[in-house]
């Protein structure tokens, strides 16, 4: 394992209320979409008619099961979402970034009209990151900031203009 030696600082954490709510629904979603399929005749013939005859049906019963995973695996991460070694920024157990591409930490409103913390990553594109969206921290966004261009400060060797809460 490659991090078993550092040691991780939390930078933020998820707040519950938006990871049960949204499993909630998925589990809604899912009980409706199963209600829907054909049962009828023997198994055979329900599969034959599930996976032939109502196959855009079954594709949502995957969809939602695959976000319904992704959920789950956000909530198993959330009391630890954002961290860093010193070294890389790591958001949930999968994306990470080098602390020392990171330029700076900005607000902004996607096309669904909710607003959420990006990167700007230093890597010769102009596409920022999505960090977390602002309605699932625990915390003000200002302290996810702080938090992140502290930790890009302690990397660089360099002194920037950063608060600490």
């Amino acid at each position: 394992m490659e991090r078993g030696d550092r040691n991780m600082v939390v930078i933020a954490r998820l707040r519950a209320a938006p990871l049960v709510g949204w499993q909630f629904a998925c589990a809604v979603l899912l009980g409706v979409l199963a209600a829907r399929l054909d049962w009828s005749g023997d198994p055979l013939d329900a599969f034959w008619n599930m996976v032939f005859g109502q196959p855009l049906l079954l594709l949502g019963i995957a969809a939602v099961l695959t976000v319904w995973v992704y959920i789950i695996g956000m909530w198993r991460r959330r009391g630890d979402y954002l961290r860093h070694d010193g070294v890389t920024l790591y958001r949930g157990a999968s994306v990470r970034w080098p602390l020392a591409l990171v330029r700076d930490v900005v607000v902004a409103r996607g096309n669904m009209g909710l607003e959420s913390l990006r990167l700007v990553v230093d890597d010769d594109s102009e596409v920022t990151r999505e960090l977390v969206k602002l309605y699932m921290l625990e915390g003000p966004p200002e302290v996810v900031r702080d938090g992140v261009m502290f930790a890009v400060a302690r990397v660089g060797g360099r002194l920037e203009a950063v608060t600490v809460h």
